[in-house]
């Protein structure tokens, strides 16, 4: 049976998006790894930094959480890096449309993409799972190594200079210094008082370790995507 002309464009797209796809994936999967290192490097040099200056009950630690996650414990605070394993492609109207990379070539607009994520320590540390986390920072990557990053006190490569910086240590550098100072920077506020006024017998009776008493740095507050 021939291949009709539908049937051959759709062996054609299949060919094309999945080698594209997996390039993505590839590039972003190796900047994850270096991430890691990475992470693992600044971890080891700023704990030696601190060597002797504070309480060694703070902590500043670097943990591999799996193939596609770690986490930077610094203090009071927890990052937590997330690759997520599809490749993305922009809505229409996205600002990264609008730059003279994507312009020449559509395919450069899909992406793998690396969350940063913001929690309290003590929500691990007391299994506290219904405390509430922030996403605070996207790292965008494609085909060509490409980059730029959304977030909050981000000033590594933003969407308008997309196509101009390759992905590297020293941009991955300029990209954690951002996060970490930034969570540093975000404090834990006090609730509203309205937001805690009625309470149930049973969040009481549970034990502090698994604790329904939601926490988060921005609990009762709002937390946009505005960058700030």
């Amino acid at each position: 049976m021939e291949n009709t002309p539908l049937r051959t464009r759709i062996l054609e797209t299949v060919v094309r998006k999945s080698t594209l796809k997996q390039k993505v994936f590839d590039n972003t999967f190796a900047a994850f790894n270096l991430l890691k290192e990475t992470l693992f490097e600044m971890a080891s040099e700023m704990d030696d930094a601190l060597d002797g200056k504070l309480d060694r009950r703070v902590r500043l630690e670097y943990r591999d959480r799996g193939k596609f996650e770690a986490q930077l414990q610094v203090a009071n605070d927890m990052l937590l890096f997330q690759m997520h394993t599809d490749v993305f492609r922009f809505e229409a109207g996205h600002p990264v449309f609008r730059t003279p990379y994507v312009e020449a070539d559509p395919e450069n607009a899909y992406c793998g993409m690396i969350n940063i994520y913001n929690f309290l320590s003590d929500s691990f540390k007391f299994n506290r799972n219904a405390d509430e986390g922030y996403l605070i920072g996207r790292i965008f990557i494609n085909r060509e190594r490409c980059y730029f990053v959304e977030g909050k006190g981000q000033t590594s490569l933003r969407v308008a200079d997309f196509g101009r910086g390759e992905i590297d240590r020293e941009a991955l550098i300029e990209i954690l210094e951002s996060a970490i100072a930034f969570a540093l920077d975000f404090d834990l506020l006090t609730p509203p008082y309205a937001y805690n006024m009625r309470v149930m017998v049973d969040q009481f009776n549970t034990k502090m370790d698994n604790s329904k008493f939601v926490t988060g740095k921005r609990l009762g507050y709002a937390f946009d995507a505005e960058e700030e």
